[in-house]
């Protein structure tokens, strides 16, 4: 049966149709200005909205309503209440107010707070986000919301995001204003976030107890078809998978989340969904959403969604590459460069923006990408590495090249690419090949930030882009705003800045180990694990920005930078404890048993003919018996270490500690452990290979 698209399409959302159809005229409009321009709700329209929204909820069948909200879990929460109030006669009658839309109070106390909070103290508010449509989920209105405590202190992802959305409107507006753009009233940025993950079977996966505990395999020995072949990149997809798929898109439309592209990734396994581009708070929710529905949907199909950003020992991780772009309420990319001067004026200084934010806040943005998860993943040959640069494409690199020098441009205009008075050369989409390596790539229109982990929320590195752009807007309007010869004072804005900042522009090969030293040539970051990059966060200069745009506050800056170091610490502690328990309890005991089997073989072959060969039985007896006392130690080792973490109190300590001792302790225990795996008997080896995992879908 074929589906039809249109009609289920945003069918379980309180879209503007619905808006429009159950709301007053005059109410919707008010609503709608809220929507648009991120004007402040009006009150006395809350309950109008409240009832509206409750009658639409009903005739979908639901019975509750929830703030959904993304608490610095990295998932999303929601506490459900019923529409039901009793009344006299022992009846109840269906409620739902203003008041109730607009606020919630969910328990605080078991969520990160970083110390903002003391347990005891179990207050926090949910507050309405507008600007993205409730929807229905299993049958509950589930009301995007922001997460604060009593005090008013952000303890969830959104806050920051539509925070720093609301900074770089403002400035943006200010940088338009001075091109003659009377006409925009807002500016938002928007994103598509690429969303890759892995399919294994759920029969496989439920006998690995470090896929059960962390997401990701903790041992496991090469197979010996791994991604070599590359045929699974853009192949065929197999039947099992295009039903999981398709139920995937349905369920994801309904809720108005435009999944449009799908594929085979180059990794045996894995697989990528790709969205139309929407607005980054939106766009931020429908990730959390299509996350969620990734891993339900799958295993409705007997499969098991890893969203791990490396699931696998030598083969390829997962990553959400995160396009995004700037655009104005008139339907204008300002990433576009247009047909006229002063467009391509406009258009150079916000890309010179970009690059002076990317080259000033390397450490920002890699931060904003910082886990545990991920530090496995960046920079190994399938990833950008922990470097940050800017590719811009050989075209547009020229253009820049030439302003800076001021030299005429030698492409298809040779003149002098003098700000406000050169038209640029038309640059189509994508003017030069892409280049998978670079973190930050300039790709048409918008730019490609590839360092986020496929299970993290985009709302991390957003914020951070969204500040940190927004910043130099401020500083670029301030210096333009006044001036008495506004072209001249533009131009050499422009080429200064880019001047000062070409070093973060890097157009080879990210993987290359060459970059590395170029990158140390030209006083770049390189910043290989959590531990090394989360520190900046704190630094002087950042909580400065972060409070001069009203993202966060100092104690905001400070609670996320200890939750995530404790995150950090208690996830690869967790990570610890399942080697050591798989290891005691099943690999150890595996390799005994089979030793104990070849021993019986070699004795009974020997009293059989004392003169017979058991030299495979005997070397292999010794080479298991070697690796057995080898991982013996080394779990030991791994225990010892674990013991001694528990004893740091401090979270720095603690982090630092994990990344210099935990780690290199359980590469020493999975080391003799995957020797053994190809060296027993599969029928005694205690969980599913990598082949299996891999290539266990049919």
């Amino acid at each position: 049966m074929t589906t039809d698209i249109t009609k289920i399409f945003g069918s379980k959302v309180f879209n503007e149709d619905c808006m429009r159809e159950g709301l007053a005229s005059d109410t919707y409009r008010e609503l709608q200005k809220t929507i648009q321009e991120g004007k402040p709700l009006n009150p006395k329209i809350a309950n109008a909205v409240a009832h509206a929204m409750k009658e639409w909820a009903l005739s979908q069948g639901a019975t509750h309503y929830t703030h959904w909200f993304q608490p610095m879990t990295g998932v999303t929460a929601e506490k459900h209440d019923g529409f039901i109030n009793p009344i006299e006669g022992g009846k109840v009658r269906l409620t739902f107010s203003g008041k109730e839309l607009i606020k919630g109070e969910p328990d605080a106390s078991s969520f990160p707070n970083g110390g903002l909070r003391a347990t005891f103290e179990a207050r926090g508010y949910t507050a309405w986000d507008p600007t993205s449509y409730a929807f229905i989920k299993d049958n509950i209105l589930c009301i995007p919301t922001a997460f604060c405590s009593y005090t008013g202190h952000a303890l969830d992802k959104k806050t920051p995001l539509l925070r720093s959305m609301e900074a770089i409107n403002t400035q943006a507006l200010r940088i338009l204003k001075l091109f003659g753009n009377e006409e925009v009233t807002s500016v938002k940025t928007t994103v598509g976030p690429e969303q890759e993950y892995f399919l294994v079977d759920k029969e496989y996966y439920s006998k690995r107890k470090d896929l059960i505990y962390t997401g990701r395999t903790l041992f496991g020995a090469p197979c010996p078809k791994g991604q070599e072949m590359e045929d699974h990149y853009f192949g065929t997809i197999k039947s099992r998978v295009q039903a999981f798929m398709k139920d995937l898109n349905e369920q994801l439309w309904e809720l108005g989340v435009s999944a449009k592209t799908e594929h085979n990734e180059v990794a045996p396994a894995q697989h990528e969904l790709a969205p139309v581009f929407s607005t980054t708070n939106i766009a931020t929710d429908h990730n959390q959403l299509t996350m969620e529905l990734i891993q339900r949907i799958a295993k409705k199909h007997d499969m098991v969604a890893l969203l791990h950003e490396k699931p696998f020992e030598g083969i390829n991780g997962s990553g959400k590459h995160n396009n995004w772009s700037i655009s104005t309420n008139t339907g204008k990319n300002l990433l576009e460069p247009g047909d006229t001067p002063y467009e391509n004026a406009q258009f150079l200084l916000f890309l010179a923006a970009i690059i002076k934010a990317v080259d000033e806040h390397q450490d920002l943005l890699r931060l904003s990408v910082a886990s545990a998860g991920n530090d496995h993943r960046l920079g190994a040959n399938e990833a950008p590495p922990a470097i940050i640069s800017v590719f811009l494409g050989d075209e547009l690199n020229a253009v820049l090249e030439a302003i800076i020098n001021e030299t005429p441009y030698d492409g298809a205009e040779h003149k002098l690419m003098k700000i406000g008075a050169s038209v640029l050369p038309k640059l189509p989409l994508d003017t030069t090949d892409r280049n998978r390596t670079s973190p930050f790539a300039f790709t048409g229109n918008k730019f490609e930030f590839r360092m986020p982990g496929s299970n993290s929320s985009i709302s991390g590195c957003n914020f951070v882009i969204n500040t940190v752009v927004a910043d130099e807007l401020r500083q670029f309007a301030d210096a333009l705003e006044g001036t008495l010869d506004f072209e001249a004072t533009l131009h050499d804005l422009i080429k200064n800045t880019l001047k000062h900042h070409k070093r973060i522009i890097f157009n080879g090969n990210g993987y290359d180990d060459s970059w590395i030293e170029e990158a140390e040539k030209r006083g770049l970051l390189n910043l290989h694990t959590t531990p090394d990059a989360l520190p900046y966060f704190i630094h002087e200069e950042n909580i400065e920005l972060f409070e001069r745009m009203h993202v966060l506050d100092r104690e905001e800056m400070m609670s996320r930078y200890e939750i995530t170091m404790e995150e950090y610490t208690k996830i690869i502690n967790i990570e610890a404890l399942t080697m050591i328990n798989m290891a005691k309890k099943e690999i150890l005991p595996a390799a005994t048993k089979y030793a104990k089997q070849l021993s019986e073989t070699i004795l009974s072959q020997k009293s059989v003919c004392e003169d017979i060969d058991t030299t495979y039985e005997s070397q292999t007896l010794k080479e298991v018996s070697k690796q057995i006392q080898e991982g013996y130690r080394a779990c030991q080792a791994l225990e010892e270490k674990a013991e001694c973490l528990h004893r740091i109190e401090d979270f720095e300590k603690a982090a630092f500690f994990v990344r210099d001792e935990i780690l290199s302790a359980m590469d020493g225990l999975r080391k003799p452990c995957d020797l053994l795996e190809n060296l027993v008997d599969e029928a005694l080896w205690p969980f599913p290979t990598y082949g299996k995992l891999l290539f266990g879908i049919l």
